[in-house]
């Protein structure tokens, strides 16, 4: 697992540098930008970490590179920097899933904090994304027919119910349904649901 790693993006270069030292000196990996650009230049999307992002900046702004991020699932929660009161930006960015929006100068132990919090959900995110990989993983190795099986297993169906909508045999159902259970590596329906879900497959409400 690759050590989760601080970016801070600030075009003021003296923000940037105080906060590269202050959270260099608590122990943390720290990558700086000078602007979102440089930032979404060098980002990878794969290693887990926080951001702590200025809000106004010149060409892409921080409530735009958070949207961009949003809109690309990258794995980074976010601490928002501004020198400036802005209650509706302030709310478009906790709406956004921000950590914290901090007002400049800011105070080195609410920053730090903030910080530590965001390191914990990025965390926390990148176990769910790793999870949800593994789930689609498993799920891709199933037949064609095991996957017609496991839809309607989740959906709370029957054997016999299975086997009458699929113009086939209870018996062949049954094998379906213990093959395809051995390859998720689950031994229960509810297990099954919850693999399903974290796959992010819908599950149906079981028939009454």
């Amino acid at each position: 697992m690759q050590t989760p790693i601080v970016y801070i993006v600030d075009d003021d270069p003296e923000v940037l540098a105080a906060t590269h030292r202050l959270l260099t000196s608590a122990g943390t990996s720290v990558a700086a930008f000078p602007s979102a650009r440089h930032f979404l230049e060098s980002y990878d999307y794969r290693g887990s970490g926080c951001l702590v992002l200025d809000l106004a900046m010149p060409g892409l702004s921080g409530l735009e590179l958070q949207r961009a991020l949003m809109e690309r699932e990258a794995p980074l929660s976010i601490v928002f920097l501004t020198g400036r009161g802005d209650i509706r930006a302030c709310a478009e960015a906790m709406k956004g899933g921000a950590i914290d929006f901090l007002g400049k100068p800011v105070d080195e132990g609410d920053l730090l904090t903030a910080v530590k919090q965001a390191l914990a959900q990025a965390e926390t995110m990148r176990q769910e994304r790793s999870a949800r990989a593994s789930a689609e993983s498993a799920l891709a190795e199933l037949t064609a027919r095991e996957r017609q099986v496991l839809t309607q297993v989740v959906a709370g169906r029957l054997n016999k119910q299975i086997a009458a909508d699929l113009g086939t045999v209870e018996k062949t159902i049954k094998f379906h349904r213990g093959n395809l259970m051995k390859k998720l590596g689950v031994r229960s329906v509810a297990q099954l649901v919850r693999l399903v879900q974290r796959a992010g497959a819908p599950v149906a409400a079981p028939e009454s």
